[in-house]
């Protein structure tokens, strides 16, 4: 039905006969019939509109179908479109009064209450309290975000053991260990074996290169303060 040309006619929607008849799957020839031999059980202004005269240019203004000789307009409204559907009595007539009541004739306007001041002040002061409460709640999960990256951050750092380049750092400060304190080539080797060793043991690793990067300062340190057990 949504192919029907809406028409109004004293706040109400109607059809006209032509429309009518389409939609019941007829002829205009029968309603025009049904309507004259039932005449008496039609009431102008319920069950349909005669528009004549002035009335009829009005419509033809501003509906361009009706632009034609015609000097008198049927407008059929629902309990019309009813009294014809009873009268032709077949499932289909029924079926379109039924999808014209659904999908043309009932209007449906959503009605907008308008609020007091009193009700939309609060219903500002609500949303506002909404969108701070929302603001306080993402601050709070942001804050609490933050603390877990913090934790994952520090054991991630934890974990890091020394690169090419730290590695490098700690074989260097060995060695400078070893030519500063040993000036006999043949026992050279013996304390670099003993400072590694000293190094796994202190940091509790299986070799120097799994030292822990945040521990590679105190490793330096440490080996710049070695004092030798012994040298022979």
């Amino acid at each position: 039905m949504n192919h029907l040309q809406a028409i109004e006619q004293n706040n109400q929607r109607v059809l006209t006969t032509v429309q009518l008849a389409e939609a019941f799957e007829t002829t205009s020839d029968k309603i025009s019939y049904n309507f004259k031999y039932n005449e008496s059980r039609y009431k102008e202004g319920k069950h349909f509109f005669l528009l004549t005269g002035e009335d009829l240019k009005d419509l033809k203004v501003t509906n361009r179908e009706f632009q034609g000789s015609v000097s008198r307009l049927y407008l059929w409204t629902e309990k019309g479109a009813w009294l014809h559907a009873k009268s032709i009595n077949s499932d289909k007539a029924w079926d379109a009064y039924e999808s014209l009541v659904d999908d043309y004739y009932e209007i449906k306007e959503e009605k907008v209450i308008p609020l007091s001041k009193d009700q939309a002040l609060v219903t500002v002061l609500r949303t506002t309290a909404d969108l701070i409460e929302d603001t306080q709640s993402i601050k709070q999960e942001q804050h609490k975000i933050r603390r877990e990256l913090s934790k994952i951050n520090e054991k991630v750092e934890e974990q890091i053991t020394l690169d090419y380049g730290e590695q490098r750092r700690l074989q260097k400060a060995v060695a400078c260990k070893v030519y500063e304190i040993e000036d006999h080539i043949a026992n050279r080797s013996k304390l670099f074996r003993e400072i590694y060793r000293e190094i796994k043991d202190r940091f509790a690793v299986a070799s120097y290169k799994d030292v822990k990067r945040q521990d590679l300062q105190i490793a330096i340190q440490y080996i710049e303060n070695y004092v030798p057990r012994r040298v022979s």
